[in-house]
């Protein structure tokens, strides 16, 4: 039985209080702060990308280095502008708020974020990289198989997500109470232990966590239609255009293709 996977202690308490983990597989870095195409960057020769740890596979630490899906395409990216990926791991609601952006802290938000129209009015966002459902973490030996089975009970939601909205908006109906984790290996390791019920999260990373922790299972994933992009900074407008200029070029010669099965296992979906 492998075990349980464990939050990775480096989330920074404030957009102040960061912590950076280089990612050398990024292109060598230039002496300007300005990047191929025109784009402005907050530090010269890197393109500065801000995460939230931990959220596997889409980006979390192995080995002392951050790694995951999002990193593999924003290499593509720092490729693209001739510099290297340098990540920070910052608060999620940081990033979706924009906060990150005006303080400089960095170039663009990439954390497996939906993009909803308030997200968008705070930071412009890239076309859609990943398509989400939201999905229900329970015990393997529980009687839940959905929301409709959690009355009364003790839903882990993840604070500032799509998720977290989704949980308040049905309580009511289905009858649940809801407690907030700051990320979502503390959310589902607190079903492991049994101190909730279930935990409601992205599709993506329940179903990995539930790979590596058997005695766990995802017994229902909810179409919300949901997608993730990439943010910036309203003041980058040439870095949004190399972004979608990145996605779209890896689509077409497979490159993206072959990060997403590497992390999926599963060939990306062709829609």
């Amino acid at each position: 039985m492998k075990k349980p996977y464990v939050a990775v202690a480096l989330v920074a308490a404030s957009a102040l209080a960061l912590s950076a983990c280089a990612n050398n597989s990024g292109a060598a870095s230039t002496s300007s702060s300005t990047a191929a195409g025109g784009v402005s960057l907050v530090s010269p020769g890197n393109l500065t990308v801000c995460t939230h740890l931990s959220y596997k596979p889409f980006q979390f630490t192995e080995g002392g280095t951050i790694v995951g899906f999002d990193v593999d395409v924003m290499d593509l990216v720092a490729k693209k502008l001739g510099v290297t990926q340098q990540v920070i791991d910052i608060e999620f609601g940081q990033i979706t708020s924009g906060a990150v952006f005006t303080a400089k802290k960095c170039d663009v938000g990439a954390a497996a974020i939906t993009i909803t129209p308030e997200r968008e009015q705070a930071a412009p966002f890239s076309d859609p990289y990943f398509a989400s459902k939201q999905a229900l973490l329970v015990k393997a030996d529980s009687s839940v198989t959905s929301l409709a089975d959690m009355k009364d009970k003790v839903l882990a939601v993840q604070t500032d997500t799509s998720g977290q909205t989704y949980a308040e908006e049905h309580a009511g109906e289905f009858g649940f109470s809801t407690k907030v984790f700051d990320d979502m290996p503390t959310g589902s390791n607190a079903v492991l232990a049994g101190t909730v019920d279930g935990s409601l999260n992205d599709n993506g990373v329940l179903l990995d966590f539930a790979r590596e922790n058997p005695t766990t299972k995802v017994v229902e994933e909810i179409d919300t239609n949901e997608h993730y992009g990439f943010n910036v900074s309203k003041d980058n407008p040439a870095l949004l255009t190399a972004i979608n200029e990145v996605l779209k070029e890896s689509k077409a010669d497979g490159s993206f293709n072959t990060i997403y099965k590497k992390w999926f296992g599963v060939d990306a979906p062709t829609a």
